[in-house]
């Protein structure tokens, strides 16, 4: 069955601060001059939301916290994984000792971490007792030695030869764990230490601002169509509204400014010329703010399954996703926010299981409330150890947002986040020690004398004398910027 879209309306906001029939409820034109103004015919006197609740904002509220900041930008660290596994290179798997024959060992080049990144620092140390497993086969040794460029020389337990195990000499992506270590009676001690890894990342806040204008006399202009403020008050003032919608759109730019903000790369325009038209533009000045699609696109997890062809297949494709948080750090309690379609898969995929529902969620994120759950648009579920909380993201499906790029490129279209529910320890260098705070938050400048998470005020005559212009004149602000900790326990759905 085909959908046909609705009618032609005008859905842009009209720039032009005056009372036009665009953006004015208009009782003067050719159709209700006369009539209209003199009889007062049967009017609908409320105004028609044909888009129903147009604002996004709420997301972030629902998923993290928010925290002021005093500096240009925010510095924490994360710390890396706490036990060593890497990717090595089997050199060679006889005669490491150089007496001859077959010693019993094996040499090999550490190559990458347990992450998959390209480094041949290590914490391997002598007498480590390790695991190395290849495609052929796995073998238990001792470290009986470790030199320069990642090279460490392994002797086998439980193997005559690591090629009785099936390791073959030029092997490459060998895995290699560290489980303990092994000394002698009477012994030395270790000589050397594995410290705590730590990875800084920077983000900086972005300011953003908007406008709203509107003369004493059209400010004082009465209707006979009641609006709805902002705040649920109602009025036959038309300014009411349009100052109402500047305020609502304006919350809505702050949050989807944290969603999809960019840094500049590298040598891009506003990275480093001056001649881009930006005030305060020079070389080396950096613009743009890590908004959460591209931090997780940059040090997170990104899957393009459970896309509602196959039931089966997509369980089979979650599964895989769970397998990827096991790697990651197995947080048990996550938010997911998807589009329509999206959800719609995940219900068809959990109405095939015979066990759905059954799993016992904990709902320990609402208070172990489902109630709580339910009245703030959450449904939960369980699969394995993990419990889910899944609530449509009405931002992914609009076609006044991020619905109408969607459409565009299926393969670039973003269909949902995943998101770790509670905190996570990081090491805060401004405060000189490590904090809890959720995976998720916004940071917003602010100070003993100005607090930006959002300002507004008014200049002008009307409502104000701040001026002799007859204008009500209203302006917002906000520096902020935002916080995704642990990168590698989100995932972005595309």
């Amino acid at each position: 069955m085909a959908i046909t879209a609705g009618g032609s309306l005008n859905l842009t906001p009209s720039p032009i601060q005056s009372t036009l029939a665009s953006n004015y409820v208009d009782f003067t034109t050719a159709a209700t001059e006369g009539w209209a103004q003199q009889y007062l015919p049967d009017l609908m006197e409320k105004e028609a939301e044909v888009f129903g609740n147009r604002t996004i904002s709420g997301f972030l509220s629902q998923v993290g916290a928010e925290e002021g900041m005093q500096s240009d930008q925010v510095v924490w660290s994360e710390q890396g994984r706490l036990h060593l596994s890497y990717y090595a290179t089997v050199n060679d798997i006889n005669d490491i000792t150089g007496g001859g024959g077959d010693s019993g060992g094996m040499k090999l080049t550490i190559t990458k971490n347990a992450d998959g990144v390209a480094d041949t620092d290590h914490g391997i140390r002598v007498n480590d007792t390790v695991i190395v497993a290849t495609s052929g086969g796995t073998v238990r040794g001792l470290v009986e030695s470790v030199t320069t460029a990642g090279i460490i020389d392994v002797l086998t337990y439980d193997y005559a030869t690591a090629e009785d195990a099936g390791i073959a000499a030029g092997t490459s992506n060998a895995r290699v764990l560290v489980y303990g270590s092994e000394f002698g009676k009477g012994t030395d001690g270790r000589s050397s230490a594995n410290a705590p890894a730590f990875k800084s990342y920077t983000n900086k806040p972005i300011i953003l601002k908007d406008y709203y204008e509107i003369s004493g006399s059209d400010a004082s202009q009465i209707g006979w169509i009641e609006v709805s403020g902002e705040e649920g008050q109602g009025g036959y003032m038309w300014y009411l509204k349009a100052a109402g919608d500047t305020r609502a759109r304006f919350a809505d730019y702050m949050e989807m400014s944290m969603l999809e903000a960019v840094k500049p790369i590298a040598g891009s325009i506003i990275d480093n010329t001056a001649s881009t038209g930006i005030s305060q533009a020079a070389t080396g000045v950096q613009y743009g703010t890590e908004g959460l699609f591209a931090a997780i696109e940059a040090r997170g997890n990104v899957t393009t399954g459970v896309t509602g062809v196959n039931a089966a297949t997509d369980l089979a494709e979650f599964d895989a996703i769970l397998a990827e948080f096991d790697s990651q750090g197995a947080i048990e309690e996550n938010m997911m926010f998807v589009n329509r379609a999206t959800s719609l898969a995940m219900d068809d995929m959990l109405a095939s299981m015979n066990s759905y529902g059954a799993g016992g969620t904990s709902y320990g994120v609402f208070d172990n409330s489902e109630d709580m759950a339910l009245n703030l648009g959450f449904s939960g579920f369980r699969r394995g150890s993990y419990d889910f909380y899944k609530s449509d993201f009405r931002y992914l499906n609009d076609l006044s947002t991020r619905g109408l790029i969607n459409s565009v490129n299926a393969t670039d279209a973003i269909r949902g986040v995943v998101i770790p529910a509670g905190t996570s320890s990081v090491y805060d260098q401004q405060l000189g020690k490590n904090m809890k705070r959720p995976f998720l938050h916004v940071r917003y400048r602010t100070s003993s004398v100005d607090d930006r998470k959002l300002k507004t005020w008014t200049t002008g005559s009307v409502g104000a004398t701040t001026s002799g212009k007859d204008t009500m004149e209203m302006h917002m602000l906000s520096e902020r910027c935002l916080i995704t900790q642990g990168a590698n326990n989100f995932m972005l759905m595309k």
